[in-house]
This record gives structure tokens, sequence and C-alpha cells, in this order.
């Protein structure tokens, strides 16, 4: 038996006004000082004020947001005992505010100990709302919140069924302020999000064809969203695909380029994107034959030639660099900027940090510490994999 947990979706145009149909009294928005600069908080708390639901704003959220900052909110929001918690901009963001939300519900239970089989009992006191601002987490649709150990230089995943937001608000124009190069790692996370979730050992019938049409729209609309922020087209197909990508890869999970991405972005704090986008190409080389035939039902949904007698699976690899390429996307973790003396003396905790997080057991082909080892120095030269 298994679950498959989504939120309620409403997206496309004017999406934002479904907040002026809720029931209720008080809204806590989670945001950052930019959403405030861009004036988004301001449509949001605007709808609010036709359902008559007053509200408070926290903007203090970092890009991968801390253990303290969560404590620092979950604190605020007390105070102001809202019914509705409001997520509003980028994953950071939205991973933030699901963990303030349990704190918030769950005084007794800290961030780092929201696990997938305590029950929390959440929504006695709120319900969760997430809006998206960037193309690419999909954490308006998730039951996890990705949280940095600051203690211990690593992003831990923390997750529970529970903390599946009610309603995700999926609106285009929110998505339109972002730059290119924010659009194309963004973009990027959604693809490995669609990639990994197909192929995981927990892959299902359910998520199987989500990932598929997210793959398809990746790689015909991210172009376009990446040369023409203002091509709306282009915008909302990209804002859909990164939440159907994680309402499939979510409910069947990821793979080996999130377990080594998440490591890296927690020594180097590589955003989360670019890390597990550019390792992508590198983990469908690594699992290799183990996934050749849903290497190659993907290469076919995106009409890839395979010529007879040649592999799906390097195939599909070099397309994602091309990819890659056109927007500007580093192909190796050198060309991020990581000086080579830096990278060398991180490695035990690179490897150390991707064995503790659960994405590498459902990898199709779990490395060993020596193949993680040697994955790491070969995506860092940017060299094909070859064992």
């Amino acid at each position: 038996m298994w679950y498959f947990v989504t939120p309620e979706v409403v997206y496309g145009e004017d999406a934002v006004s479904r907040l002026g149909q809720l029931e209720g009294k008080s809204a806590f928005i989670v945001t950052d000082a930019n959403m405030v600069k861009l004036g988004f908080v301001d449509k949001v708390k605007e709808q609010l004020s036709k359902a008559g639901i007053g509200s408070t704003v926290f903007d203090e959220v970092e890009p991968d947001p801390s253990l303290e900052t969560v404590e620092m909110g979950a604190s605020e929001m007390t105070k102001y005992g809202p019914d509705w918690v409001v997520g509003l901009g980028g994953g950071s963001v939205i991973d933030a505010a699901k963990a303030m939300w349990v704190v918030y519900e769950r005084p007794d239970v800290k961030a780092e100990e929201i696990n997938p089989v305590t029950k929390l009992g959440l929504r006695k006191k709120a319900k969760f709302i997430g809006i998206p601002t960037t193309s690419g987490t999909g954490a308006e649709v998730s039951m996890a919140s990705i949280l940095t150990v600051t203690a211990e230089d690593r992003k831990g995943s923390f997750a529970c069924r529970e903390m599946t937001p009610d309603i995700a608000i999926v609106d285009p124009q929110f998505a339109v302020a972002m730059p290119p190069g924010l659009t194309a790692l963004t973009g990027m996370d959604a693809l490995t999000h669609a990639v990994e979730g197909f192929t995981s050992t927990w892959k299902n019938d359910i998520s199987d064809g989500l990932c598929i049409k997210a793959i398809q729209l990746v790689f015909q609309y991210l172009p376009r969203a990446y040369k023409n922020g203002q091509d709306m087209e282009a915008r909302e197909k990209m804002h859909n695909a990164a939440t159907i990508a994680t309402m499939g890869f979510i409910n069947s999970m990821a793979a080996m380029a999130h377990a080594v991405g998440h490591s890296l972005g927690g020594v180097f704090h590589t955003p989360h994107g670019r890390a597990v986008g550019l390792l992508l190409p590198y983990t469908i080389e690594f699992i290799g034959d183990v996934r050749e035939e849903l290497w190659a039902e993907i290469a076919y949904s995106i009409r890839l030639d395979v010529p007879k007698g040649k592999k799906a699976g390097p195939i599909l690899a070099e397309a994602i660099r091309g990819l890659a390429r056109s927007i500007k996307e580093p192909l190796s973790i050198k060309e991020t900027g990581i000086p080579a003396d830096s990278f060398n003396n991180s490695m035990e905790k690179l490897v150390d940090n991707a064995f503790a997080d659960f994405q590498l057991a459902t990898t199709a082909r779990v490395p060993s510490t020596e193949e993680t080892q040697k994955f790491l120095r070969y995506a860092y030269e940017g060299k094909s994999i070859d064992f």
C-alpha cells in the first residue's frame, strides 16, 4: 500500500484570487524582503482582505534557510496566532514556512525532529498555503522541508505527509520577475525532480505520468522562458511544470543527483537547482543500464533520436547537457567556481553528507563510498561517468 499526497492546486492566470475566497480571521505571511520590494506581498494581502482576513508579514527568510530562522519565525507566528499560514516565495521561503508551521502547531517538536513516521497532528491551529514565485522546487505541493543545519554544514531533508500544503496557488504572474539566471537554475531543478522521480526505486504508475509530462514541458519551454521572461505562455508552462514535477517525484522520491546535490549545497552553498541540475547527467551515466529501458522512454517522450544499437542513457545525458548549455548553466562543479583545493579538502564531508541523505537509498544503483568519491571527482572535472 502507498499514498499519493497532493494539495488543492489552483493554477493559471489570476489564481491568486483564490485567497479572496478563504474563510478565516488571520494569516501569517512568510516571505523574504525581495517579495515585499516587488509588491507581491501587497497582492497577497489585498486578496486576503477581500476575504476579511487580516495579515502580518515575516520577511526574514534567507536563501538555504537555517533552523535558527525557523525558530525565529515560529516564535513570531505563535505571538500572532493565525489560522492560515502563507508561504510566498521560492523553495527556501516555502520550506521555512512549512517548518515554522509545524513548530507553531507543535511547540514541543523541533524542526530537526520532523520525520515521516511521527504523527504531528497538524491543522488544529492553522492551514497552509504555498504560493511559488520561482518555477523549480515545487515546495508548494511537497511534504518536505529542506533546511540548513548550520552547525554541521549540511542540508537536512525533513518530511512528513502532514506537511503537504492544503492549497497551492500556481499563478504565473509571480514568476515574471525572475531574472534569466534564476529561471535557468530553477528550471533545471524541475527537470531533475521529474527525471529522478520517473526512475527512482519507488516510481509508481501515478507519479510516472506527471514526471514525463514535466520533462516534456521543461525541454519545450525552459529555453523560451530563459530567453524572454515576458513570454507568458512559457512562464505559465514552466510554472506548471515545476508543480507537476514535484507532485510526481515527492510521491516516488528522487535519486543520486539530489543526495549529492544537497551535500554540495550544504558545504559550498551552491544553489539547489544548479547543484542537482549539473549532477543529473552524471547520475544518468552512473545508473546506466539499470534504468536503460526508462531512459529510452524519456528519450522517446522528448523525441530524441536513439540510433539502433545505441543506448538511450548517454544520449539523454548529452541532451540534458545541451539544454543546460543553452541556458548558460554550468556542466561541471569546477565551472561553479569552487576551488580545487577546497573541493578536495571537503571530500570526506561531501561523501558523508550524501550518505546521510535519504535520496541515496532510492537511487536505482546505490554507490559505494569509493564510487561516490569518484563520481564527485568526475563531476568536478566535467568527465562523463565510465564506471
